[in-house]
């Protein structure tokens, strides 16, 4: 059973020796794809793509309690769940990695609880593993890329970027990179007991810096060719990762109260 987990792009998939495919469990409807199962160095890991084959799911239609309650049932403890971002701040630049310790919730319509009938109010004090995020951290400087250490990433529904004014609004605040998958992918972990951590790639400058008129809003295209351009680096970050972690699971953040989530209605 594999104990560590990864929820990425589909370009990761690359990241598995020998991974076979197994269907992930359904209680709370389909997964965004199958599980694949495999290993690194000897280590098994379980990876689910967040969007599912061909990037099918923009993300405000991601099933989110179904991808992290298939990894749950199939043993995982501990999750990387990497994302690409938009920066708000011009010290924060494309290329830049950001592992992140704060996330501020601007969704709105997603299922974000398995709470819907019993009664738990679950800890996001702290929404970031701190051991995983310390390997996350290591593995990315071992790249040479530029990482900083903390940061808040405020999650938006999308599809759609933001307007200037929202940008300007989410840097005035103090928030440092802008993404739309980190909630409630971080939350659901905490319901579980699952140790979650993110890696966001600084893509773009979100709707452009106020002060530099050569900053152009983010586009579509850009965001996709810039994250494919930087698979390889983001696929050593996540193996250096699994490989600190190794078998030797964080297994600390566990603020459950000792109450499973009950089950949809069958």
């Amino acid at each position: 059973m594999p104990e560590i987990g990864v929820i990425g792009g589909t370009g990761l998939y690359s990241l598995l020796e020998d991974a076979v495919e197994v269907p992930g469990d359904e209680t709370f409807g389909p997964p965004s794809g199958p599980l694949s199962i495999g290993t690194v160095d000897g280590i098994e890991v379980a990876f689910l793509p967040r969007h599912g084959p061909g990037h099918r799911y923009p993300a405000h239609r991601v099933n989110y309690r179904a991808n992290l309650w298939a990894l749950r049932q199939a043993g995982v403890r501990a999750i990387l769940g990497p994302c690409a971002c938009g920066s708000l701040r011009p010290e924060l630049a494309p290329g830049d990695v950001v592992v992140c310790d704060q996330l501020v919730d601007r969704t709105s319509g997603r299922a974000d609880t398995y709470f819907d009938t019993v009664t738990n109010h679950v800890s996001l004090a702290d929404p970031y593993c701190e051991r995983l995020r310390g390997a996350l951290l290591d593995a990315a400087r071992a790249q040479d890329m530029t990482t900083h250490d903390g940061g808040t990433v405020v999650v938006i529904s999308g599809p759609r970027f933001s307007t200037r004014a929202e940008s300007r609004w989410f840097r005035q605040n103090g928030w440092d990179v802008v993404g739309m998958t980190q909630y409630p992918e971080a939350a659901l972990a905490a319901e579980l007991g699952i140790c979650y951590a993110t890696a966001a790639l600084v893509t773009d400058y979100d709707a452009g810096l106020e002060d530099d008129p050569h900053s152009k809003p983010v586009t579509h295209d850009e965001v996709f060719a810039f994250f494919a351009e930087n698979l390889d680096r983001m696929r050593a970050v996540l193996l250096g990762a699994i490989r600190a972690v190794g078998n030797n699971l964080p297994g600390c953040c566990d603020r459950t109260n000792g109450i499973e989530p009950p089950l949809p209605p069958s």
